[in-house]
């Protein structure tokens, strides 16, 4: 395996880091290199909670948050503007060095030019369709770049920066949130719930008696605590692919995410599928909206029995699928 940017970089002397002191390391994915950092040094800041959990099963210190202070940080480029900016603004909160790295797919070109106006740049190093760079920063120099915790949006929505449809409802899950039925009796669970719009409309109904929503990030689920009032939701900080409940479900509702990069990944999307089939009861009933062009049809024809297209829009297309085959542990649940 060829080294990682950031291990090049500072085997090299491109970078460098403190001899002493903290290193916080912000929004590494699960299987970055981090082998050059001093393990014994590093806290990693995570809210995503499949690299969280890898990190700490490595050994790692790993928070959702920030530590208070450090002597030096690195910041691992989200695809999201706003996001990069406001964990380039938390890294040089301290002062002190700064570490960028990212993929040109995810604008570290765009963001080195915009830092490159405020600081001086030590010269990037560029590997693997990527580049890697370093700065001296000044308490407060990119405070105007930091953003609240969560967004309240003119609608009244409560969302967060770097989330998906963080700008308002995706019109996937506002399809699918017109398509359910009038009634959904029992448990349900919202599985990749973002920040509670599909839990929302799913608790309009008076006979659901819970409705779970399991999100991955843990700054869309405070978002969603927000919006979601009343004693019958209950919120997940957890990943959908590898969870499974203690009780299985009478309804699951879900707009599944399809990239984990720029790159569509729809086996993301069946893994949703599974883990929809071995948390619902054997007489339970998936809802799940896509984008047309998205391949579904044989991971749902292999996790369940019975599948039927209901109406959709030109741009997505609905699904109720029913008879879980992974009702089996579901049945020895119940």
């Amino acid at each position: 395996m060829s080294e990682s940017r950031l291990t090049y970089a500072l085997k090299s002397g491109a970078l460098h880091l403190p001899q002493t002191g903290l290193i916080a390391v912000f929004r590494p994915r699960s299987g970055a290199d981090l082998s050059a950092l001093p393990r014994e040094r590093v806290e990693i800041v995570q809210g995503n909670r499949a690299d969280h959990d890898f990190w700490a099963r490595q050994g790692y210190r790993t928070e959702v948050s920030a530590p208070e202070d450090f002597a030096a940080a690195i910041v691992m480029l989200p695809r999201a503007k706003a996001e990069a900016r406001a964990l380039v603004a938390e890294a040089s909160s301290h002062g002190g060095s700064v570490i960028v790295d990212g993929q040109k797919t995810d604008g570290i070109d765009s963001i080195l030019r915009e830092i490159r106006k405020r600081a001086e740049v030590s010269p990037p190093v560029s590997k693997a369709h990527g580049k890697i760079f370093q700065f001296q920063a000044g308490p407060g120099q990119f405070a105007d770049w930091s953003l609240p915790p969560v967004t309240r949006l003119e609608n009244g929505w409560v969302t967060a920066p770097g989330m998906f449809s963080a700008d308002g409802p995706d019109p996937a899950s506002v399809a699918l949130a017109r398509a359910l039925p009038a009634k959904l009796p029992g448990r349900v669970a919202d599985i990749g719930a973002g920040w509670g719009y599909l839990a929302f409309h799913v608790l309009e109904r008076r006979e659901v008696t819970e409705c779970v929503l399991v999100e991955v990030e843990h700054a869309a689920l405070e978002a969603a605590r927000q919006n979601l009032h009343g004693g019958r939701a209950r919120f997940l900080w957890a990943d959908a692919v590898t969870w499974t409940d203690s009780e299985p479900f009478d309804h699951i509702v879900m707009n599944p995410p399809f990239h984990t990069t720029r790159a569509a990944d729809p086996a993301l999307g069946a893994a949703f599928i599974n883990a929809a089939a071995r948390n619902l009861a054997p007489h339970g009933t998936l809802w799940l909206v896509a984008n047309r062009h998205l391949p579904y049809e044989a991971p749902l024809e292999a996790a369940f029995g019975e599948l039927r297209e209901i109406e959709g829009t030109s741009g997505f297309k609905i699904y109720a699928a029913r008879r879980p085959r992974g009702q089996s542990a579901a049945s020895r649940r119940r």
